[in-house]
C-alpha cells in the first residue's frame, strides 16, 4: 500500500533560479529565504524521506476541458520561459516519469463520477517553470509527474481530482511527496512601478488586503486548520491567489480535505515578488495520520 510521506505549498518564484548576484541585487543586497529554504528543505526533508515519486500540482500549466497528468517515461530537453526568457533560458531538465502511476490515476478517474483527468504521454508536451524551478534544488533519483490546473474547474473539481490522486497513491506501492507549486495572493505591480517593488520585504505586497489575507491563510496552515482555509476560499479569492489556489486545493484534498490537521512548518519567510505573496510551507505526515479521524 502506498502512502503520502510529506507535502509542501512551495513558491516557484523565478528569483530562486537567478544568479547569486542578480538575486541579491533585487533584494537590496540580501539573500532570499525562498532560495535558502529550498536548500534546507532538500537537506532536512527530501534527503531523509527519499520518496519514490513527487507529484507537482502545477499552477502555471493551464488546461481547459480536463485535468492532465504527465505519463511519459521521461521528460527531458531545454526549458525557456515564454514569460521570462531573460531569466530562464535554455535550462536543461531531465525528469524520469511514472507511467504506471499516471495510468492508475486515469483508471480511477474514469470510474469516478464527474472526474476528468487524462494521462498524456506525448513527448512534446510543454513543461512549465512551476515544475522545473524545483529540480535543481530537490530532484534526486525519484520519479516526477506534473498535474495541470484546469482553468474551468470549480472547488469541487479540484477536490475530486485531489481525492482521486490520493486514492491512486494508496493503491500503489509508492512513497509519495506532493508539491502544491504556487503563490498565495498573486497580483503584480504595474510595469512602470514594479521595479520599485522587487525586494522581498512584505511591505511591497500589492495591497494591505492581500497581505492580511495571506497572513490569515499562513496562520491557519501553521495551526493545521485546513478546514478554515477551505471554508474561507471565497474570501481569499478576492485577493486573487495564484491559479485560484487550485494547487493547494488538490494537494489538501489528497491529504483528506477539511479533515486534514497537519500543521505547516516554515522553510522561508513570507516574501514579496513584485506584489505577489510567496512562502515555503511544509507538512510532515503526523504519526497518527493526515486526518483527525485517524488521530
Amino acid at each position: 500500500m502506498g502512502e503520502i510521506v510529506g507535502a509542501g505549498l512551495l513558491a516557484h518564484v523565478p528569483t530562486i533560479v537567478l544568479s547569486d548576484h542578480e538575486r541579491r541585487a533585487l533584494n537590496d543586497g540580501h539573500e532570499s529565504s525562498l532560495y535558502t529554504g529550498l536548500h534546507q528543505l532538500r537537506r532536512e526533508v527530501f534527503d531523509v524521506l527519499r520518496p519514490d515519486l513527487v507529484v507537482v500540482f502545477d499552477s502555471h500549466w493551464f488546461t481547459t476541458v480536463e485535468f492532465v497528468i504527465t505519463s511519459a517515461p521521461r521528460r527531458h530537453g531545454f526549458f525557456t520561459s515564454e514569460e521570462l526568457p531573460r531569466g530562464m533560458s535554455s535550462v536543461p531538465y531531465d525528469v524520469p516519469g511514472s507511467p504506471d502511476f499516471a495510468q492508475l490515476v486515469g483508471r480511477i478517474a474514469a470510474a469516478t463520477p464527474e472526474c476528468w483527468i487524462t494521462p498524456i504521454e506525448n513527448e512534446h508536451l510543454p513543461i512549465t517553470y512551476a515544475t522545473t524551478n524545483f529540480l535543481g534544488f530537490l530532484q534526486g533519483s525519484e520519479s516526477w509527474v506534473s498535474v495541470s490546473t484546469c482553468q474551468t474547474a470549480e472547488p469541487s473539481d479540484f477536490a475530486t481530482v485531489g481525492r482521486v490522486i490520493g486514492e491512486a497513491i494508496a493503491a500503489s506501492d509508492l512513497r509519495v511527496v506532493l508539491i502544491a507549486s504556487g503563490a498565495l495572493s498573486h497580483t503584480f505591480h504595474t510595469l512602470r512601478t514594479l521595479r520599485d517593488h522587487e525586494a522581498a520585504d512584505e511591505r511591497h505586497i500589492f495591497s494591505d488586503a492581500a497581505r492580511r489575507a495571506d497572513h490569515r491563510v499562513i496562520d491557519a496552515l501553521e495551526r493545521g486548520d485546513h478546514a478554515q482555509v477551505l471554508r474561507e476560499l471565497p474570501d481569499f479569492a478576492l485577493v486573487k491567489p495564484e491559479g485560484r489556489f487550485g494547487h493547494y486545493q488538490m494537494m489538501v484534498a489528497a491529504l483528506g480535505g477539511s479533515a486534514c490537521v497537519a500543521p505547516a512548518r516554515r522553510f522561508s519567510e513570507y516574501e514579496n515578488a513584485i506584489g505577489t505573496g510567496q512562502i515555503h510551507l511544509w507538512f510532515d505526515r503526523p504519526a497518527t495520520g493526515w486526518t483527525k479521524e485517524a488521530s
